[in-house]
């Protein structure tokens, strides 16, 4: 872990710019008064990068492209800081990260996975890519902890600049487990005294959930709020003569988890309740959100957010406008924009540092492991029941099934969970690369098991269907529209081993209209007992789904893109004869919706 004590080692000092001789022409006084003397500080900020370097799709082997043309990549994201670095030669321009860097891409996951850096000594590819940047600093987000602490503590060792996170703590100590805040020495150009910065790092409380596995009984992480409230305090006691945070966490105010942790998207709220804060990055929630302005109720200072959506896509610039008066510095303007990396070439500094790893990773994405009988797509798999998701449920189920046999749990009908986090993956006819296997499970999960009853799969089921939207009998149906955009994908959940019906017509909570043992019209009994094979996400709390969050009867941290891996390897062939069984549909009044 990084001490948070003394000074950092890391801690970088812009130097102070050359004073040229100036011509000695004197104001008249009320011109002076009437016109004081301003400065400006630019901060670029960027989030939730996610182990995006080139502007490249390792699950289509091609350029990166989208409906809306946008582009990705740190590789992107070098261009637009170097050039707003030279435009603003000779004046005070500062980097920040707001998290989510070393997961998310296979390029990021290979240097986890199969070539971790804790082994092999190689720097991580996003570390090679931010340090030539320079950032100043870099909050940890929740993603970089679902290598466990060991690769974390590596990296964080591997990067030019600090890594903060005030809100994550020691258990056994009790003191910040990570750097909480820096103080940066700024100079703002010609006879301009030095300006001192403080930037406080927050990272996100859900980590106590999604990767508990990793950081229970090490680590805790205390409310976003709370921490600010503590922190900013000391900064400006400490000569800060502004304050920006760079917070790993939405500006909703609400959390996908449920109120046992403290709030997974609190940044309007930390810059409404917390005085003395100048500024905020924030990231987490993938939103583009170019400039909002939050009031303090203390103060009534106005506190300027902006977010840089996901993947290296946008650039968030703010400008500050400062004064020098009695001897201390004041904001007198703020503002944010938004660029587009979709607008410039790629760092070719950026891409030769990180060359070697990414074509390494891209061989590896292209190994085929099966052949598909036919062509298998995720397409519809968020209102249908397709091949592709049931591929997912059988080798979960198969693996638990197997594991569980000659214990207490062994006659007990297993089950399984799936959710289309891709609504563009596909299994070819023929060739089934591990890039297509990667593009369909694209998150980092490991598999384990629970016992659920009847009545908990029933209301499992009810609490999943809230991802429709309402639809009469008869209406017409909108596919694009057919789910709740405030429930993302990933908060879907379909269920193999029992049968049932979604009635979209009926309100939230009355949905599950049918639910029978399999092949059968034997309703399920709330007493029964099922073994639910259910992802580590899930299983911990993510998406506050009912009934889950219990002890485990399977959990062998076997992460489930690689079972699926595995599972084709072996068999060769990837046939939905071997696997497909149609056991959930969209109805209204009992009638199919397709």
């Amino acid at each position: 872990m990084t001490s948070p004590s003394g000074p950092s080692r890391r801690q970088v000092l812009v130097a102070a710019a050359a004073a040229a001789a100036a011509p000695l022409v004197a104001a008249a006084p009320a011109e002076a008064a009437a016109r004081p003397r301003t400065w400006d500080l630019t901060l670029l900020g960027t989030s939730d990068t996610h182990g995006n370097v080139y502007n490249w799709d390792y699950y289509r082997d091609a350029e990166y492209d989208d409906s809306k043309h946008n582009d990705i990549g740190v590789a992107k994201l070098a261009t637009l800081i170097n050039q707003i670095r030279a435009e603003r030669r000779g004046k005070a321009t500062l980097v920040l990260d707001a998290g989510d860097t070393i997961q998310g891409t296979p390029l990021a996951t290979f240097y986890a996975k199969q070539e971790p850096i804790t082994t092999t000594g190689e720097k991580h590819p996003m570390a090679r890519a931010m340090n030539i940047i320079d950032y100043d600093a870099v909050t940890l987000g929740n993603h970089e902890f679902n290598y466990g602490l060991p690769l974390l503590d590596r990296w964080i060792r591997q990067l030019g600049f600090p890594a903060l996170a005030a809100n994550a703590v020691n258990v056994k100590t009790g003191k910040p487990a990570f750097l909480p805040y820096v103080i940066k020495k700024v100079s703002l150009g010609f006879a301009a005294p030095t300006l001192r910065v403080g930037i406080l790092g927050l990272t996100n409380p859900g980590v106590a959930i999604w990767d508990r596995g990793n950081v229970e009984g090490k680590l805790r992480f205390d409310d976003m709020v709370a921490t600010a409230a503590k922190y900013v305090p000391i900064m400006r006691a400490r000569g800060a003569d502004i304050v920006l945070i760079s917070a790993h966490g939405g500006d909703s105010g609400t959390s996908s988890y449920g109120p046992e942790l403290p709030n997974e998207n609190p940044v309007a709220l930390i810059a409404q309740q917390v005085p003395g804060i100048d500024a905020i990055l924030f990231g987490h929630a993938h939103n583009e959100v170019v400039e909002r302005f939050v009031t303090n109720e203390r103060t009534g200072a106005q506190v300027l957010l902006s977010e840089p959506s996901k993947w290296g896509q946008r650039l968030t610039r703010m400008d500050f406008t400062l004064a020098r008066e009695h001897g201390r510095w004041t904001i007198t303007r703020k503002s944010a924009t938004m660029l587009n990396t979709n607008t410039v070439v790629e760092d070719p500094k950026v891409l030769a540092a990180v060359r070697a790893q990414h074509q390494k990773t891209v061989a590896y994405v292209n190994q085929v492991v099966a052949q598909a009988t036919v062509e298998m797509s995720t397409v519809e798999s968020r209102y249908k029941d397709t091949p592709i998701l049931d591929f997912i449920n059988h080798v979960q189920a198969e693996t638990v099934t197997k594991a569980l046999a000659g214990t207490p749990y062994a006659d007990l009908p297993v089950l399984s969970q799936a959710s289309p986090f891709s609504r563009t993956a596909v299994f070819p006819a023929g060739d089934v690369k591990i890039r297509d296997v990667a593009g369909l499970y694209v998150f980092d999960n490991t598999l384990e098991a629970v016992v659920l009853t009847g009545a908990e799969v029933r209301a499992y089921l009810e609490y999943s269907a809230k991802y429709f939207t309402t639809l009469a009998p008869g209406a017409p149906v909108d596919l694009e529209t057919i789910s709740d955009p405030s429930v993302p994908d990933y908060n879907y959940d379909a269920l193999s081993g029992v049968d049932y019906d979604i009635d979209i017509s009926k309100p939230v909570g009355q949905r599950i209209t049918r639910l029978v043992l399999p092949g059968t019209d034997t309703p399920v009994a709330d007493d029964a007992q099922f073994v639910v094979a259910v992802n580590n996400y899930r299983r911990s709390g993510g998406g506050n789904f009912p009934g889950i969050v219990k002890t485990q009867v399977y959990n062998e941290q076997q992460e489930i893109r690689q079972l699926l891996i595995d599972w084709a390897q072996a068999k060769g062939t990837i046939d939905p004869a071997d696997f497909f069984q149609p056991n959930w549909r969209l109805v209204r009044e009992g009638v199919p919706v397709f």
